[in-house]
């Protein structure tokens, strides 16, 4: 990837950078990979977080946009008590900026960010049209993904390219045009089983949704982690 722009090398923590007024950081010893965020009441609660999970939604970044650091950004599981000292629920849009100086205060995160050059999609609507059901009645919308199978529910065209970037480990931008909520399943083929002769998740995508990814080249932001420390418990 073709690195465009280079951002500051490190923002350290200030006086005037938004803070927690109390924070929690203990290692989660569990083995399981389940894992929680709750921002009710003014407290922001982790169970289970990697500092990786921590990270992409401190900067509200994927997994693909964070390089560097070391082995145990994805391994270490953290458990998160911290209060903002104010009623009611804490926003995404306050939130990261108190978890950033979180990160950067209790785990001595160093990090700057660059605009790389790389594959991005487009997801679109194939040739002869969307193989799509709209979604009816009531309920929250909601969607599970295990190897080679997405189930869906009330879910947006724009929420569907955001677990395709997932899958992908690349951007993908919603361009279909369809603003209605679906319900659908898509099955493919994982790229890890080779000897298999289902589709490729994008074949799946045209032949079951009549919807297809378009590759180009675009600007992708990066987190790059220069350093990081384990916390101290507390």
């Amino acid at each position: 990837m073709k690195v465009l722009l280079i951002a500051a090398a490190s923002i350290p923590a200030n006086a005037q950078t938004p803070a927690f007024e109390v924070a929690s950081i203990k290692p989660n010893p569990s083995i399981t990979e389940n894992s929680g965020e709750n921002t009710a009441r003014g407290r922001f609660t982790a169970t289970n977080d990697s500092l990786k999970q921590l990270l992409q939604l401190a900067f509200d970044v994927k997994d693909f946009q964070i390089v560097g650091g070391p082995g145990w950004l994805g391994t270490a599981r953290y458990d998160i008590v911290a209060t903002t000292g104010k009623p009611g629920d804490v926003g995404d849009a306050e939130l990261r900026p108190l978890l950033q100086s979180l990160l950067v205060d209790r785990f001595v995160l160093r990090f700057h960010r660059e605009t790389r050059e790389s594959t991005v999609y487009a997801l679109v609507v194939a040739k002869n049209g969307p193989k799509l059901t709209g979604h009816t009645g009531d309920g929250d919308s909601s969607s599970g993904t295990s190897s080679g199978s997405m189930r869906a529910s009330k879910v947006t065209m724009a929420m569907l390219a955001s677990r395709l970037e997932r899958q992908l480990g690349r951007t993908v931008t919603d361009h279909t045009g369809l603003t209605g909520e679906y319900d659908f399943k898509l099955t493919w083929t994982p790229d890890q089983n080779a000897d298999a002769t289902g589709p490729s998740i994008f074949t799946a995508l045209q032949e079951q949704l009549g919807l297809k990814l378009d590759s180009a080249k675009g600007p992708v932001e990066i987190i790059v982690i220069d350093s990081v420390e384990k916390p101290s418990e507390n």
